[in-house]
């Protein structure tokens, strides 16, 4: 029970703290990562069709490729979620990173697709695994009223990975044989922003607190008080719902050796309900996000439109993609985030409708710069929903575990988008992303718990044992 009360009041110390260059600089080292892993994770999209006329590359071929790698950010989400509650957020965020610079080079140097597919399985172990911990990390130490704001503000950033990656495939590819080798090259610029996180990132003190490490936890959170031109305070007192009741005893707040955390404890007992919720939430999304950014370029190709103006398009409509998060960050503090998701939702899977209708480039590119925009704008709204709803202990393995799964769907997309696409048309693959892209606030709605601007604390209560 000790534990507890320091860790919340810990927390209530964090929450009260204003928006300082400390929250800025965390925001920057972390996105400006993500960014570089987004641009090699999206680069396959716009070398894909390059790579098949290069290698004589099925379809099929693209879709095992595609398929193969999310097997790797399976490994990497569960992985990195159990080790940055195990060792700690810090020491699993630098071993991703490391892990994902070198996978980068393997890319740039494959010489054929089984090649490919081993090194972007490694790519994605570590760029999964550095995902998960940035998304608990930003989440722990940023206060409950800007948390879903800075979440956003990172994937806005991480995002313009996206047109990173989309222009220079449409630049460089067409240029050269090798191009589609330098846009795989891009992702290591990324290791300028591991630097960062080394130099700006302390460990959280959330978790070292959940690990009874309290001396260290208080020594990080003076720390950033002090960053934030704030005295120091000792005596705040935890959230209402994490003091003990009127009867506790003496007892009952002796230190205890802290539980490891457990795969098991996931779907029984007291976060089954929220693991389940979070777990459908990033399957129907992911799927639909990754079907329609992952698929489209070579589609659209299939339809009939040429290689350059196939990039031309996929790059303008990845450009919408950045803005889509920065038209988030009024809504995501603001509203209840289940609602608000549930809107998104549906209005993406209008747009994706009618997106699948329509062939003239203009047309195309209007609705699907708006779908872009819109599946942009949902993604903080996940994030921060996912790693919200878990305790302190747990927190990064569940948030870490219900991504992962979503990734072992996503290895049998590939192969289901090429078959139905195959057997019933290019309209009824935009149906199906539309159907997906509803899903995760309808469930949000009707199951989820409200986190939005309450502290983590009272959110995610320690379960009663």
């Amino acid at each position: 029970m000790a534990v507890t009360l320091h860790t919340a009041a810990l927390g209530t110390r964090l929450d009260r703290l204003p928006l300082s260059p400390f929250h800025r600089r965390l925001v920057v080292a972390l996105a400006g990562m993500i960014l570089f892993e987004w641009v090699e994770t999206y680069a396959f999209a716009f070398v894909a069709p390059a790579l098949r006329r290069q290698w004589d590359l099925p379809l099929s071929g693209v879709a095992v490729v595609a398929g193969a790698s999310q097997l790797g950010a399976f490994a990497g989400g569960v992985l990195a979620g159990y080790l940055a509650d195990r060792v700690g957020r810090r020491r699993t965020m630098l071993a991703c990173v490391t892990l994902y610079c070198a996978a980068t080079v393997g890319c740039v140097l494959v010489q054929g697709p089984w090649q490919l597919i081993a090194a972007r399985t490694a790519t994605h172990v570590g760029a999964q695994g550095m995902a998960v911990v940035a998304i608990v990390v930003l989440t722990e130490f940023v206060p409950a009223a800007a948390r879903g704001r800075l979440q956003t503000y990172k994937v806005a950033i991480g995002s313009l990975g996206i047109p990173i990656a989309a222009w220079a495939g449409y630049f460089l590819v067409p240029a050269w044989d090798w191009g589609w080798r330098l846009v795989f090259g891009l992702g290591l610029f990324g290791v300028v922003f591991a630097v960062l996180i080394h130099r700006w990132v302390p460990e959280s003190p959330r978790w070292l607190a959940s690990r009874g490490r309290l001396d260290e936890a208080d020594a990080i959170v003076r720390r950033v008080e002090a960053q934030c031109g704030v005295l120091p305070r000792t005596d705040v007192e935890p959230p209402a719902d994490a003091r003990p009741a009127p009867s506790t005893t003496t007892a009952s707040t002796s230190a205890a050796a802290p539980e490891q955390p457990r795969l098991s404890e996931l779907w029984s007992g007291a976060h089954r309900r929220n693991f389940l919720i979070v777990t459908t939430m990033w399957v129907t999304g992911l799927l639909a996000y990754s079907a329609y950014n992952t698929w489209t370029p070579t589609l659209l190709a299939e339809t009939g439109l040429d290689l350059d103006d196939t990039l031309l398009l996929s790059a303008l409509l990845a450009t919408a993609a950045p803005l889509g998060a920065l038209a988030a960050v009024p809504l995501i503090d603001r509203w209840d985030r289940r609602r608000t998701q549930l809107v998104l939702g549906a209005l993406s899977a209008t747009a994706l409708l009618l997106f699948s209708l329509v062939r003239a480039p203009a047309a195309v590119l209007v609705l699907g710069c708006l779908v872009s925009l819109l599946f942009q704008m949902a993604v903080p709204f996940l994030q921060v929903y996912s790693a919200e709803i878990f305790p302190t202990r747990i927190r990064a393995l569940g948030s870490g575990t219900s991504n992962a799964l979503s990734r072992i769907f996503n290895f049998a997309a590939p192969m289901l988008v090429a078959a139905l696409y195959a057997g019933a048309g290019y309209t009824a693959v935009f149906v199906l992303i539309a159907a997906l892209s509803a899903t995760g606030g309808l469930v949000a709605v009707r199951f989820g718990p409200r986190t939005t601007g309450v502290n983590l604390e009272d959110a995610t209560p320690s379960p009663t044992r």
